[in-house]
């Protein structure tokens, strides 16, 4: 959320920021501002309401002490009505505060002055490439042919169980996913980032606090019993632990990773490239957070860059690192770094990461500050990236080691956690 004195001070460049994301902000604004007036000369009388009465219940005190008791009396009736103006300023002071937030968590972050205009996926910036394209064979498959060939995921009987999007992992296809996670976690922990297993469901005001909602509602799952949302990324309840905390300078950053289910509704989602493990309803992936100090967070931005960049070479896979433009990113982030990885058999590109600066505007929501040296209370900045989404690193890694005989590789840095060299 964006805080209200820079949107008071900064309009304009509020307005030119919030255009580079193509949304219209000129309304939101003129209403946040104006009621922002109104909420501030609601107050002010309320105030003076408030100090008028503290006045007059003193005179009573002295009045009752001087045996004045008749005009004792009739400054209980001034008492009486001062209180029941004080009571409807509250309410209109509450219920203008109301409209003000309700405002507020839907105006989306500003994005960094490094973002590049845009509108769609395809005027995103590649920043750099690495890796190599496997020489595959004519008759090289997808994976979707290749997890069926092998009896490693059932498409088919997730389908069954649930629905599309919800596959079955099995044999050396569930132990290459296990495989996965622990590499990913050992390398994350190796880093300084302290592990988590967070619940897989979060409440409101947890949506709220990382700004999935009400940005994301319809595209998350609902407990409707209970009022529990399935989360989307393990991002949504680890930066949640530090909600309505206040942390020392020296504190900071903190480093988290967690290894957690995603559920994403996907609606919309439809056609070829949503086949096999393409686009899921249901998925692994881990998930690394800091809260740093805000002169520091863009050079920790690139850290966490370079740790997903050394996973992606670990196992080989040809990538390309995107900055985002200001239309394909996220409601809630300031700057995006996508990677996405090379599907040899596919010949496409799949997103596998998106690695993130939120700067201020999740720790706002959820009121996660600091105090530095000097005593001064600060809202701290988060940031977090995927380390990473499984499905589609699955399917690369079936794809771009699969051989025409022997079977598909598994990667030498994988083989310590699966126990096999090849799936044959």
């Amino acid at each position: 959320m964006l805080q209200l004195n820079h949107i008071q001070n900064n309009k304009e460049d509020v307005l030119s920021r919030l255009a580079v994301k193509y949304f219209d902000g000129t309304k939101i604004i003129n209403d946040i501002i104006a009621n922002d007036i109104d909420r501030k000369k609601i107050q002010s009388e309320l105030d003076n309401t408030l100090a008028k009465l503290n006045v007059v219940s003193k005179e009573i005190g002295q009045l009752m002490a001087q045996k004045k008791s008749d005009e004792a009396e009739a400054k209980k009736k001034e008492t009486a009505s001062l209180k029941e103006e004080a009571k409807l300023l509250e309410e209109k002071k509450s219920h203008i505060e109301k409209v003000l937030h309700d405002l507020l968590v839907r105006v989306p972050n500003l994005p960094h002055t490094s973002v590049p205009k845009g509108r769609t996926s395809e005027e995103n910036v590649v920043v750099r490439e690495g890796g190599e394209e496997p020489k595959l064979t004519a008759d090289a498959k997808p994976h979707w042919e290749l997890t069926t060939q092998y009896n490693l995921i059932s498409f088919e009987l997730g389908n069954k169980i649930t629905g599309a999007g919800f596959p079955v992992y099995m044999g050396k296809g569930a132990k290459l996913q296990r495989a996965l996670i622990s590499f990913f976690l050992d390398k994350a922990i190796a880093e300084g980032f302290l592990e988590i297993q967070p619940p897989l469901m979060v409440n409101a005001d947890s949506g709220y606090a990382t700004g999935q909602l009400p940005d994301k509602d319809g595209q998350m799952y609902f407990v409707n019993e209970d009022g529990y949302y399935l989360i989307p990324t393990a991002e949504v309840p680890v930066t949640n632990i530090y909600r309505d905390v206040l942390l020392k300078e020296e504190e900071l950053p903190v480093k988290m990773c967690a290894y957690s289910q995603c559920f994403r509704r996907e609606a919309g989602s439809y056609g070829k490239d949503v086949r096999g493990l393409n686009r899921l309803h249901q998925f692994d992936k881990v998930e690394i957070v800091q809260l740093e100090h805000p002169d520091k967070s863009y050079a920790t931005l690139d850290t966490m860059v370079s740790h997903v960049e050394g996973l992606l070479n670990a196992l080989g896979l040809k990538y390309r690192i995107l900055r985002l433009c200001g239309g394909d990113m996220s409601f809630a982030s300031a700057l995006t770094f996508d990677f996405e990885v090379y599907s040899a058999a596919q010949k496409k590109w799949l997103e596998v990461s998106s690695v993130s600066n939120f700067e201020t505007f999740q720790s706002n929501r959820m009121k996660l500050r600091y105090k530095d040296k000097n005593g001064k209370i600060n809202f701290a900045h988060t940031l977090n990236g995927s380390a990473l989404a499984l499905p589609r690193i699955v399917a690369a890694l079936l794809e771009n080691y699969q051989t025409s005989e022997e079977g598909i590789r598994i990667p030498d840095v994988l083989r310590p956690f699966t126990g096999f060299d090849w799936i044959k």
